[in-house]
């Protein structure tokens, strides 16, 4: 079992027991299977990124929660660097955390990449999550409230994500974007 996948197994473990939740009652708070969320507490199942988030909003915590450890604030400058690496099953978006989640500042920093033509189905987020995006390169479509808006390299767009919401590239290219996902009351 890698180090990420142990962590993901103690952290699930621990929101489970923290909730006094059953497999089941996870299974129905999340939209996982229980015979899933086992494996992954067993730590004999890698998640994909769909699973994560499903995962995360089940329990109300952030996506690199799930994932990373909370660093440090001593006060001083945080460098960080693009950490794990999660794939959908099909391997059209990628999600890496730049800034895991700061209970601080109530947010996490994520980088995502999304393969041409792919279009990615977000889980709404519990009451309160906003998401701003920023694309790096190319244009990025992104739909919120069943309406599609493109945003191109340079601009953004900041959203509530307790939604439904999805991301879409239309280009030939991979396409990288910043989300800073804020979690109100954090």
């Amino acid at each position: 079992m890698t180090d990420i996948n142990q962590r993901i197994a103690a952290r699930l473990r621990a929101l489970r027991q923290a909730q006094g939740w059953s497999l089941d009652r996870a299974a129905q708070a999340t939209g996982v299977s229980k015979a899933m969320l086992g494996q992954i507490e067993r730590g004999e199942s890698s998640p994909t990124v769909a699973t994560l988030w499903k995962i995360a909003a089940g329990f109300h915590v952030s996506f690199s929660g799930l994932l990373e450890e909370t660093p440090a604030d001593d006060g001083a400058l945080l460098r960080s660097s693009v950490g794990g690496d999660w794939p959908t099953d099909d391997g059209s978006i990628q999600v890496r955390t730049l800034f895991p989640f700061d209970p601080a500042l109530g947010s996490e920093f994520l980088v995502v990449e999304l393969q041409p033509g792919a279009c990615h189905q977000s889980v709404p987020h519990a009451a309160g999550v906003t998401e701003h995006v920023i694309p790096l390169n190319g244009t990025l479509e992104i739909c919120v409230d069943g309406i599609w808006q493109s945003v191109a390299c340079g601009e953004g767009l900041r959203f509530a994500a307790d939604r439904p919401h999805a991301y879409r590239n239309g280009g030939s290219a991979p396409l990288l974007f910043h989300n800073l996902i804020t979690y109100r009351g954090k």
